[in-house]
């Protein structure tokens, strides 16, 4: 089963600088349904929240590219991304890292660029393991002994399912009180999701948008639908050759909703 080598998920370490690391594994996603991949999302970032030293605020996400194809690529879910990142978590991203992209997500990130901020989108940096420049971004981020192998470090354990589930229950069982204190008159306010909801996506809908619906409103200003998009889910390639979206994923229930059982789904 794809989820068990993890789709998102709260590293066992930090970067150097102290900072929580998201791992997200696109390749890994089994679910439809935009509602359920963002509030995913939002529970772990919250959970990167809360593990963050006092002395810092941001974290960051190593994005591994591996076994990612043109079925992956969902323009709809890298807008609400760029929507709860930006309005609802702003300057909580510190840095994030695409470890060997694919050379067709070149033309899908210069329309994603379009969603973001440029202060957002300077965050973002390209890794390859076969080049040594940019290798050397990851030994300058991390302790390359407790990175994982997939990320070029030498842990060769990587995710496991039930140690990760234990940690979760952990901080979930802390987080009342870590809202408690941040919701207190003295505490500094929280640019977070405690008071906040996600419009225009209503997470408390009980109506799941897919992939496949249509979507509203266009692609951001200067960009050419025609020859970059068909629809909104469909990248035309080379000017030509164009790929869809997977039409054979089937939604998985589980994933619906964000419950403190939900980890062993990570």
């Amino acid at each position: 089963m794809k989820h068990i080598q993890g789709k998102i998920y709260r590293s066992s370490y930090v970067d150097k600088n102290g900072r929580t690391v998201l791992v997200m594994r696109p390749s890994c996603q089994n679910s439809k349904s935009i509602k359920g991949q963002i509030k995913y999302l939002v529970y772990c970032m919250e959970n990167a929240i809360l593990n963050l030293p006092p002395d810092q605020e941001q974290m960051v996400w190593l994005i591994d590219f591996s076994g990612f194809n043109l079925s992956h690529i969902s323009l709809k879910v890298t807008r609400e991304t760029a929507h709860v990142l930006q309005d609802h978590y702003p300057e909580r991203l510190g840095l994030a890292i695409l470890y060997n992209p694919p050379k067709f997500f070149e033309p899908f990130w210069m329309v994603a660029k379009a969603f973001l901020e440029p202060k957002t989108y300077n965050k973002v940096k390209f890794v390859y393991s076969d080049e040594i420049n940019t290798r050397k971004v990851m030994e300058d981020l991390f302790d390359m002994d407790h990175l994982e192998a997939a990320f070029g470090g030498k842990d060769s354990v990587g995710f496991e399912i039930n140690n990760y589930a234990e940690r979760m229950k952990e901080d979930d069982n802390r987080m009342p009180s870590f809202w408690t204190r941040a919701s207190s008159p003295s505490a500094a306010p929280q640019p977070d999701l405690a008071s906040t909801t996600l419009d225009p996506l209503n997470l408390n809908s009980n109506s799941d948008a897919s992939d496949d619906d249509k979507t509203e409103g266009s692609l951001p200003h200067g960009i050419d639908s025609d020859t970059v998009f068909t629809d909104e889910n469909t990248l035309v390639i080379d000017g030509g050759k164009k790929e869809s979206e997977s039409e054979s994923e089937v939604e998985d229930p589980h994933h619906s909703d964000v419950k403190p059982d939900d980890k062993a789904d990570a």
